[in-house]
């Protein structure tokens, strides 16, 4: 048999939950910068509730090629990759707003 998903009730094949989260979100990307002039891209705004933040920023990180943490339900990627999150994340569903 299928697990069932705790939130809506259907199997896991079924479930949508996850997609319809994403579509609710609004995204922030924003550039920040840290000592020594290094600039980290911050990705803020997702509800951990709903989405695995962890899961997200390691996806992140690989597609961008570079470092990161997620912290206080931000994730933080070293160096400018506004263009690229923005275009992976819309990709994966979600409304993205860059600052």
């Amino acid at each position: 048999m299928s697990e069932i998903c705790p939130k809506c009730g259907l199997p896991k094949e079924l479930c949508m939950c996850e997609e319809i989260a994403r579509e609710q979100q609004s995204v922030r990307i924003s550039i920040d910068s840290r000592r020594y002039g290094k600039t980290v891209t911050v990705i803020d705004g997702i509800d951990g509730n709903d989405i695995d933040i962890a899961d997200l920023a390691k996806t992140l990180k690989s597609r961008c090629a570079a470092g990161g943490t997620c912290k206080d339900g931000r994730i933080e990627l070293q160096g400018d990759h506004k263009k690229k999150v923005k275009l992976v994340l819309e990709e994966m569903g979600f409304r993205t707003e860059v600052r």
